[in-house]
């Protein structure tokens, strides 16, 4: 049974040898882990089955996700089981040691791809679907089957001691009795030595029994059984009487272990049989697996894309041959880059140009793509489509066979003849040097109609030619392209750039002359050149001129694009970051004010002195400040989004936080530091000077708001707690004194305890606060520093406090503390 299932679909006809299949599988086979892995890969041949070739190609895409993440695939240990497995189902068989390491091995290698496919890293979740469809059948965890067999079978092949109970005694026994032997030959030893009749003093083995040596000549005096000579026949091997039987029971135990290990082999074989489904349905996955890894690595070395199906479309970006890629390589050397592209419409290409001036790779590159496409390869190439094709048909290099008695010609009109009838809508047809090898004109003319019918038949098909008539047949024939073979106008080496919509100059005498043939030789072809041939030369030499002129001012412009974009791209980039800063930097401003005038309002609603009144005004701050934060921080929000899409510029309603008009003598409120001011001047656009009682200032516009005090009534009651209180009916309200003139800026607390001291500092505190006072002095004299020490947690947390410090020597030193009130 093949491990593998047969490829669905293969193509009809193709080409191999002559598209050079079997050393591109050779190429990519190298990438593989294993050898059924490379065998996967050598059975590759293009499908015509459009859904297998698009599975192939998304599974080969996530094992690319797989190694980018460095992630090992554990196909080392793959091999096929088939046979082993079956075995192992025969009841009473035995694997070999090795056969049993393989086993596990490939049992490893199952178990941790399918924890790969269970816990994969953190970036490949949810992106491994085809690979978990194509695992799915790997139900059954293998892991115990290869701990067993590891757990048994020691690296050397050898069973462990601990492989069985009975193993473990057997084997301790043996040892003991080994102890036995090797003492009573030392014992024999010792008494033999002195009359000279060991040839030395050790102990060795013979067939299975400890022995010791004697000199020939003295065989006799020893009484044991004689167990062959040295190869000089000086010393002879005895085993002495007294431990024959010793050896006879060591031999038994040898036995013994013999029968135990085989018995272990068999019931390891035994489990073996029983995973052998999930064996060989692991092993035929991993095959698949190590197959598609090969294709990914391949794939990460060629810079290789999956390929588009397309019905209707063939293009090629930046395509290139990976044998001359490979070959190009060695030597330092790199492929020019192929790009063309074919439609429903347009599906012939007649291309010409000088001699080895790339048209036959050009054709080769096409088609081996479009076969590596369809078997699932990915395709060296910054970009391909193409349509699923049945036949792959060639006639490409020297067709001559001396043993069919064909010349170049005949077997050329053979392979076409053949090609004739295969082809097909859904084939490809490459056609090398068409019309060669026979009378120019006669050539041409069978050219023409051979790409006429091909083109009739729908076939897609790319020919190479010398001929002018198939040139003007592109030019003239709709569905069919020219294409120009490029070469350098100055020194006549070919580039390799194939050029759409041109035919190419043959450029025969110039890459003769280029080769070195004899000047006399080249100035007399020159000579006999048809005027007509001529101009046709000079008109593609000039064409092709302004092509290469109108290529360089497109790549220019391409430059120059590019470059802006970059700029423009950096420029946003910096404008992105600075909006974030300066965005965060106003949310913190935000944060900051919202907080101060919070705290600014429960402050004065604390200083009502009627307790109903200060609860409910308490709770419609509470309520109202909620209702501004929101507000606030919503009308910030669309201000950002509006500014970052460029929905408030030209529009003055789109800022409205922002003051329309301003004129010299308005009140104005500057917002960072909560004061009025009056409006001197405009300064320039959106700059204003203001005064703050003595002090001019310059401020931006968007500092600037209306001042609360130049609103309404309604207004004032509506932002002024105070005077809403005022306004409630039976509601008396009191506030302490805010002149600071009345208002004392130290207070005594010596002889109070630390809770009467707390309640009269607060108290104090309050008052203070609203009178504006920026700093005063509390004495709480020196005593046992309890007051202090009450005294100073108390202000650490109060809300009016800014710091608080020590008084100096000659305002109290440690019986006074110093507190800077909040502003």
């Amino acid at each position: 049974m093949a491990l593998l299932d047969p490829i669905p679909s293969p193509v009809e006809h193709a080409d191999f040898a002559a598209l050079e299949w079997e050393p591109l599988l050779a190429l990519v086979a190298g990438f593989a882990a294993s050898p059924v892995g490379r065998q996967a890969i050598l059975d590759l041949e293009p499908s015509a089955n459009e859904d297998w070739i698009t599975s192939q190609h998304q599974l080969t895409a996530e094992l690319r996700l797989v190694l980018a993440e460095q992630v090992s695939i554990p196909c080392g240990g793959l091999f096929d089981p088939t046979q082993l497995a079956a075995k192992a189902q025969n009841p009473g068989a035995a694997l070999e040691a090795k056969e049993l390491q393989s086993i596990a091995r490939l049992a490893n290698d199952v178990a941790s791809w399918q924890a790969l496919l269970q816990s994969p890293p953190a970036r490949l979740a949810g992106k491994l679907s085809g690979l978990s469809t194509l695992s799915a059948a790997l139900t059954t965890s293998l892991r115990p089957l290869a701990e067993t067999i590891e757990r048994t079978i020691q690296p050397d092949g050898s069973l462990a001691d601990n492989a069985s109970p009975e193993l473990h005694r057997i084997r301790r026994e043996q040892e003991r009795q080994q102890r036995v032997i090797e003492e009573s030959l030392r014992s024999a030893l010792r008494k033999l030595s002195s009359d000279g009749a060991t040839q030395e003093d050790l102990i060795t083995i013979r067939g299975d029994r400890f022995v010791i040596p004697v000199r020939a000549e003295l065989k006799r005096r020893i009484s044991g059984v004689v167990h062959g000579a040295s190869s000089s026949g000086q010393t002879v091997y005895v085993e002495p009487l007294e431990t024959i039987e010793q050896n006879n029971e060591l031999v038994r135990l040898i036995e013994e272990e013999q029968a135990e290990i085989h018995r272990i082999f068999v019931a390891l074989t035994s489990q073996v049989g029983r995973y052998a489904q999930g064996l060989v349905e692991g092993a035929r996955v991993l095959a698949l697996v190590d197959s598609l890894q090969a294709r990914a690595r391949f794939a990460r070395d060629y810079e290789c894309v999956a390929p588009a199906i397309t019905p209707d479309r063939l293009s090629l970006d930046a395509a290139r041959h990976p044998l001359l890629e490979k070959r190009l390589r060695l030597t330092g050397g790199h492929v020019v880059p192929l790009t063309l592209e074919l439609t429903a419409a347009a599906r012939q290409l007649i291309i010409s140009g000088p001699n080895t001036g790339g048209k036959t790779v050009t054709l080769k590159t096409t088609a081996l793509l479009a076969m590596m496409a369809q078997a699932g390869l990915p395709v060296p190439a910054t970009a391909a489509s193409f349509p699923v094709f049945t036949s792959f048909l060639a006639d490409i290099g020297d067709a001559q066979s001396i043993e069919a008695a064909l010349s170049t010609f005949s077997a050329h009109i053979t392979n076409l003849d053949r090609l004739s009838r295969l082809a097909g809508p859904r084939a490809l047809v490459l056609l090398d040097e068409l019309g060669s090898s026979t009378d120019p004109e006669e050539g041409s003319a069978l050219a023409v109609a051979i790409a006429s019918h091909f083109l009739n038949v729908g076939a897609w098909s790319l020919i190479s030619t010398h001929h002018t008539s198939l040139k003007v047949y592109a030019a003239n024939t709709p569905g069919v392209l020219n294409a120009a073979a490029g070469v350098d106008e100055v020194t006549l080496v070919p580039n390799y750039q194939l050029r759409l919509g041109v035919p190419g100059a043959s450029a025969g005498i110039q890459t003769a002359e280029r080769l070195g043939l004899n000047a006399s030789i080249v100035a007399a072809a020159r000579q006999r050149l048809g005027s007509q041939q001529v101009d046709i030369a000079r008109f593609l030499d000039r064409l092709h001129n302004e092509l290469t002129q109108l290529e360089e001012e497109r790549k220019l412009a391409r430059e120059e694009q590019y470059a802006l974009n970059q700029a423009r791209a950096k420029l946003a980039r910096e404008g992105d970051v600075e909006l974030r800063n300066r965005t965060r930097e106003l949310e913190t401003k935000l944060a900051s004010l919202l907080k101060d005038f919070e705290f600014q309002m429960r402050e004065t609603v604390r200083a009502i002195e009627d307790r109903a009144a200060q609860q409910k005004l308490s709770k419609e701050a509470e309520r109202r400040m909620i209702r501004l934060r929101r507000e606030f921080q919503e009308s910030f929000n669309q201000t950002v989004v509006a500014h970052r899409t460029g929905a408030d510029q030209g529009d003055a309603n789109a800022q409205p936080h922002l003051l329309k008009h301003i004129a010299a003598g308005d009140q104005v409120r500057i917002k960072s530091i909560n004061k009025i001011a009056v409006v001197q001047r405009e300064i320039e656009k959106d700059l204003f000077e203001v005064t703050l009682g003595p002090i001019k200032m310059r401020v931006k516009r968007d500092e600037l708001t209306e001042p609360k005090p130049s609103e309404d009534s309604a207004a004032v009651t509506r932002h002024d707690p105070l005077a809403a209180a005022r306004k409630q009916k039976n509601v008396q309200v009191t506030v302490t004194s805010a002149n600071t003139d009345d208002m004392r800026t130290e207070i005594n607390l010596i002889g109070r305890t630390v809770d009467e001291a707390t309640g009269e500092l607060e108290k104090y505190l309050d008052r203070a606060f609203l009178a504006g006072l920026p700093r005063i002095r509390v004495i709480h004299g020196h005593g046992a520093g309890i007051l202090r020490r009450g005294v100073r947690e108390f202000l650490k947390s109060h809300p009016h406090v800014a710091t608080i410090a020590e008084a100096p020597q000659n305002e109290g030193g440690q019986g006074a503390t110093l507190v800077e009130l909040r502003q």
